[in-house]
C-alpha cells in the first residue's frame, strides 16, 4: 500500500502528520505479520501517543531548564559522600510532589545538590508535572527587573504556578529587604498548594539571619521546613575529584 497524497492530507487535517513517519515501516510490519485491520489500527495509534508523550516530555524539559545530563540514571552511587540514601531513592518515587511536601538539600559545595535537585526535576517532568528550576539569584533578579516593566504579577505567577519549584544555590549571601519580601511571597503562596526544593550550602538554622526581617523569616521558614524532607550530605567535592590529575614536574 502506497502512502497517497490524499491519505497524507488527511493526517495532516486530523493533525496526525507524524505518522508518516513511521507508518510506511508499520504497513511492512502488518503484511509481514498478516495483522488484522484493527491491530494494525491499534498499532499506529499507539505510534502516535509515544510521539505525542515524547513531545510532551521535551516541552516540559525545555520549559523547565533542566540539565539533561544530570538525572537518576546517571547519579553516582559511588561516590565518596556521606547521604541517606534510602531517603535519597525514595524521593525519587516523587511522592512528595503528590503530597505537596517540600525537599530541602543541604551541603557544602561540589557534593551533589544540584544534581540531585536537577535529577529530580528531570524526573518530575517525565511523569508529567510542570517544573521550573532556576538558581535562587537568578529568581531574584527576574522578580527585580518585573519591577521596572510592570510585570511583577506575571513573574511571581511562573513561580507560584508550577507543581514543583526548584531553587537551587539559596543563601550565598544575606537577602535584601526586596528580596527577602519575594522570597516570602512565592513560599507563601505555594504553600499546601505546590512542592518545592531548596538546595543549599547552609544549614536550614542558618537561614533564619539570611533575612532582614526575622518575623518574615519564622513564618517562611516555618511554612517551609514543617512539611519538609531534609537530606544533607557531606563528603569531598565532585567537582575536585573530577578535575586532571597534575603531573609531578621534575627538575631539570
Amino acid at each position: 500500500m502506497g502512502i497517497t497524497n490524499e491519505l497524507k492530507q488527511t493526517l495532516k487535517r486530523l493533525r496526525l502528520s507524524g505518522m508518516l513517519a513511521t507508518l510506511s515501516d508499520r504497513v511492512a510490519y502488518a503484511k509481514g505479520t498478516k495483522l488484522a485491520y484493527t491491530e494494525f489500527l491499534e498499532l499506529v495509534l499507539n505510534d502516535e501517543i509515544q510521539r505525542r508523550e515524547d513531545g510532551n516530555i521535551e516541552r516540559r524539559l525545555r520549559s523547565a531548564t533542566v540539565d539533561l545530563d544530570q538525572t537518576f540514571e546517571r547519579f553516582d552511587w559511588d561516590a565518596s559522600i556521606t547521604v541517606d540514601r534510602d531517603k535519597l531513592k525514595e524521593l525519587f518515587s516523587l511522592e512528595f510532589v503528590g503530597c505537596k511536601e517540600n525537599v530541602l538539600i543541604c551541603g557544602p559545595v561540589g557534593v551533589g545538590k544540584t544534581f540531585i535537585a536537577n535529577a529530580l526535576a528531570h524526573s518530575a517532568c517525565r511523569r508529567g508535572h510542570k517544573v521550573v528550576m532556576l538558581r535562587a539569584s537568578a529568581m531574584f533578579k527576574k522578580l527585580l527587573q518585573s519591577r521596572a516593566d510592570n510585570s511583577y504579577g506575571k513573574e511571581l505567577l511562573k513561580l507560584i504556578s508550577p507543581e514543583l519549584l526548584v531553587i537551587d544555590d539559596f543563601g550565598l549571601q544575606k537577602l535584601t529587604e526586596e528580596q527577602s519580601g519575594d522570597f516570602y511571597e512565592v513560599i507563601i503562596e505555594r504553600h499546601g498548594r505546590a512542592s518545592t526544593v531548596i538546595t543549599s550550602n547552609r544549614d536550614v538554622h542558618e537561614w533564619m539571619a539570611l533575612f532582614d526581617d526575622p518575623i518574615m523569616a519564622n513564618s517562611a521558614l516555618d511554612r517551609i521546613a514543617h512539611n519538609a524532607h531534609q537530606l544533607v550530605i557531606e563528603g569531598e567535592s565532585y567537582r575536585k575529584r573530577k578535575q586532571p590529575q597534575r603531573r609531578k614536574q621534575t627538575a631539570v
